[in-house]
Formats: C-alpha cells, sequence, structure tokens
C-alpha cells in the first residue's frame, strides 16, 4: 500500500484508523470540505469508518455531514496510508484511507458536521488547495481520467 508523508516515528504507537474519502466531480467542478480546526485546511470529503459500519454507508455519511450533498454511484479509486497525529481525538494514527469518485447529485443544505464548509473549485484550483498529499494524488488521478473520457 502506498504511503504519502512522514514515516512512522520509531517507538511511536499508532492506531490504524479506516477511513473513506470521495473525489466528487460535478458541472461546477470539484466539491471539497474545508475543514476550520483544529488546523484550517481543504480537503477531500470523508472521513472515518465507525466500528461494525461498512466503508460505502460510511462514505455516504461522512460526504452528507461534511457537505451537505448526497452523491451517486461511488467508484473505488484506491487506497493510501499516512502516519498523522490528530488533534482532536489526541491520537496518533495509521489512517488507511480508501478513495472513491463520485458525482454530487442533491444539497439537502448546509454541512452538519461542525466546522466544516462546502466550496466548489475548479479542478487545477481544488489540486492547489487540498494540503494532504494522499488527495492530491487522487484528486490529480481522478481529474485525468475524467478528462480522457
Amino acid at each position: 500500500m502506498r504511503r504519502f508523508g512522514r514515516p512512522p516515528e520509531p517507538g511511536r504507537t499508532y492506531i490504524t484508523r479506516p477511513g473513506a474519502y470521495v473525489v466528487l466531480l460535478g458541472a461546477g467542478g470539484i466539491l471539497l470540505t474545508h475543514q476550520a480546526e483544529p488546523i484550517p485546511e481543504f480537503q477531500l470529503p470523508g472521513g472515518g469508518v465507525d466500528p461494525g459500519e461498512q466503508v460505502i454507508p460510511a462514505l455516504h455519511r461522512e460526504v452528507l455531514e461534511e457537505t451537505g450533498w448526497t452523491m451517486t454511484q461511488p467508484r473505488r479509486l484506491g487506497v493510501f496510508r499516512r502516519f498523522t497525529y490528530m488533534p482532536e481525538y489526541d491520537l496518533w494514527a495509521d489512517k488507511v484511507c480508501t478513495v472513491f469518485i463520485a458525482r454530487p447529485a442533491l444539497c439537502l443544505g448546509p454541512p452538519t458536521e461542525p466546522g466544516h464548509t462546502a466550496v466548489w473549485m475548479h479542478p487545477e484550483a481544488a489540486i492547489e488547495a487540498v494540503e494532504n498529499a494522499g488527495d492530491r494524488h487522487f484528486l490529480i488521478d481522478a481529474i485525468s481520467e475524467r478528462l480522457i473520457r
């Protein structure tokens, strides 16, 4: 599995955190989420898969919470891992991130996740805006694939 970011620190214990994330390609561009805290950043919508939860239902839940949108036909693009500190949980995590591509379907309202804002961006601006190298990698792949079709 491909890793993005720093390698794990020797002697540090990491908790494995599975997550599902999505590149949302629509007529208006790319739909990202902006998370205000703990560090302001643009991200692919998505997040942790709760214990006992399946990946696709978790993805739908996270997208709705972080953007206010529903989505259709998620298709798996790939998976990556990154080792990071998650200050909101006071946790060192081995994040195993499964990334999908889908179309935004219907806006049901504003995001319900505190501190999140849904933001539409032109594809090139989205590539520049996302902080996470893994998100950026799959965003570039998704945009390239879309342009080829």
